[in-house]
Protein backbone atom coordinates (compact mmCIF):
# COMPACT_ATOMS: atom_id res chain seq x y z
CA UNK A 1 0.00 0.00 0.00
CA UNK A 2 2.77 2.15 0.78
CA UNK A 3 4.08 2.26 -3.05
CA UNK A 4 1.07 2.67 -4.62
CA UNK A 5 0.43 5.79 -2.06
CA UNK A 6 3.91 7.02 -3.33
CA UNK A 7 3.10 6.55 -6.86
CA UNK A 8 -0.55 8.00 -6.66
CA UNK A 9 1.30 11.18 -5.10
CA UNK A 10 4.18 10.99 -7.50
CA UNK A 11 1.39 11.35 -10.49
CA UNK A 12 -0.63 13.66 -9.13
CA UNK A 13 2.44 15.97 -8.03
CA UNK A 14 3.52 16.19 -11.91
CA UNK A 15 0.21 17.50 -13.09
CA UNK A 16 -0.45 20.13 -9.77
CA UNK A 17 3.13 21.21 -8.01
CA UNK A 18 5.06 21.64 -11.38
CA UNK A 19 5.21 25.66 -11.56
CA UNK A 20 8.11 25.61 -14.05
CA UNK A 21 6.12 23.43 -16.44
CA UNK A 22 3.25 25.53 -16.50
CA UNK A 23 5.76 28.57 -16.96
CA UNK A 24 7.86 26.75 -19.72
CA UNK A 25 4.65 26.14 -21.31
CA UNK A 26 3.40 29.78 -21.49
CA UNK A 27 6.71 30.97 -22.70
CA UNK A 28 6.16 28.82 -25.86
CA UNK A 29 2.79 29.77 -26.13
CA UNK A 30 3.95 33.20 -25.54
CA UNK A 31 7.28 32.88 -28.32
CA UNK A 32 4.99 31.56 -31.09
CA UNK A 33 2.43 34.32 -30.50
CA UNK A 34 5.11 36.81 -30.60
CA UNK A 35 6.92 34.92 -34.23
CA UNK A 36 3.20 34.58 -35.76
CA UNK A 37 2.16 38.32 -34.76
CA UNK A 38 5.19 39.18 -36.72
CA UNK A 39 4.32 36.98 -39.51
CA UNK A 40 7.55 35.46 -38.85
CA UNK A 41 5.48 31.80 -38.68
CA UNK A 42 2.56 31.01 -40.36
CA UNK A 43 -0.23 28.46 -39.52
CA UNK A 44 1.56 25.37 -39.73
CA UNK A 45 5.07 26.25 -38.86
CA UNK A 46 3.48 27.74 -35.44
CA UNK A 47 1.65 24.60 -34.97
CA UNK A 48 4.44 22.22 -35.05
CA UNK A 49 6.64 24.97 -32.83
CA UNK A 50 3.73 24.46 -30.33
CA UNK A 51 3.55 21.02 -30.06
CA UNK A 52 7.35 20.49 -30.49
CA UNK A 53 8.14 22.94 -27.50
CA UNK A 54 5.15 21.31 -25.32
CA UNK A 55 5.93 17.86 -25.72
CA UNK A 56 9.85 19.45 -25.25
CA UNK A 57 8.97 21.13 -21.88
CA UNK A 58 6.89 17.85 -21.14
CA UNK A 59 9.93 15.75 -21.71
CA UNK A 60 12.59 17.81 -19.82
CA UNK A 61 10.16 18.00 -17.18
CA UNK A 62 9.62 14.26 -16.36
CA UNK A 63 13.39 13.71 -17.33
CA UNK A 64 14.29 16.34 -14.19
CA UNK A 65 11.46 14.52 -11.96
CA UNK A 66 12.79 11.11 -12.36
CA UNK A 67 16.14 12.29 -12.09
CA UNK A 68 15.00 14.00 -8.55
CA UNK A 69 13.54 10.91 -7.57
CA UNK A 70 16.46 8.44 -8.21
CA UNK A 71 18.23 7.91 -4.85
Amino acid sequence: MNILGRTLRGLLGLFIDDGKLALTNIGVLFVTRLLTRLDSLDGSLAMVLLVAGSFGALLANVIHAGSATKH
